[in-house]
């Protein structure tokens, strides 16, 4: 099993989002009604699991690499802007932007559902040799 400079990526974003999910919750239990980082660490931490398995059902050969890539790649990018926006929200007392919260949650959704498309569309068959 190779990975992609792409899935590569895609790995290493897991993992930086599953360090700022440790960082997010230690952060959280000292500061008084930082309930906004407590989610934005949850979710970085439910997520950072489900990337790196999308990367490498489809690295595999399990899935459709596609389609794993392209939900990996929503989840990534739903993480950033809600999780971004929540962080923000919190220290800063503004958002990151207007809508990000929400755009990052379609986004999430979004990779949620492509992943469930992706694992349901059958791998094609190698012809014999």
């Amino acid at each position: 099993m190779r990975l992609s400079g792409f899935d590569r990526a895609l790995v290493a974003l897991a993992c930086l989002a599953g360090l700022l999910g440790v960082a997010l919750s230690a952060a959280a239990a000292h500061i008084p009604g930082a309930d906004s980082l407590k989610t934005a660490a949850q979710f970085l931490l439910f997520h950072a699991p489900a990337i790196l398995a999308l990367v490498g059902l489809g690295a595999a050969g399990l899935a459709r690499p596609g389609p794993m890539r392209v939900a990996a790649g929503f989840l990534v990018l739903g993480l950033i802007l809600f999780c971004g926006d929540l962080a923000v929200r919190t220290w800063l007392q503004q958002p990151l932007f207007p809508m990000a919260a929400p755009i990052g949650g379609f986004a999430l959704m979004g990779g949620w559902l492509v992943g469930a498309i992706g694992a349901l569309i059958p791998q094609p068959r190698n012809p014999p040799q």
